[in-house]
């Protein structure tokens, strides 16, 4: 695995846990936020290193 690679999975982990739960970030958003960040990818590929992370979907992660 890149730097890079686990550079975003750790961006993505910890953007996941302070997230709110009752409105949890979908993979759009979160390839939104990496952009921002400096690391634009695809929304796809968020999806793929979210799944590696073992984290489901925004609509699985949500709490009321």
């Amino acid at each position: 695995e890149e730097v890079s690679t686990r550079e975003i999975k750790k961006i993505l982990e910890i953007t996941i846990q302070e997230e709110d739960k009752r409105k949890p970030l979908t993979d759009d958003k979160l390839a939104k936020i990496l952009k921002e960040k400096g690391y634009p990818i695809a929304r796809r590929t968020v999806a793929k290193y979210r799944e590696q992370l073992d984290v489901p979907v925004a609509r699985l992660r949500k709490e009321i």
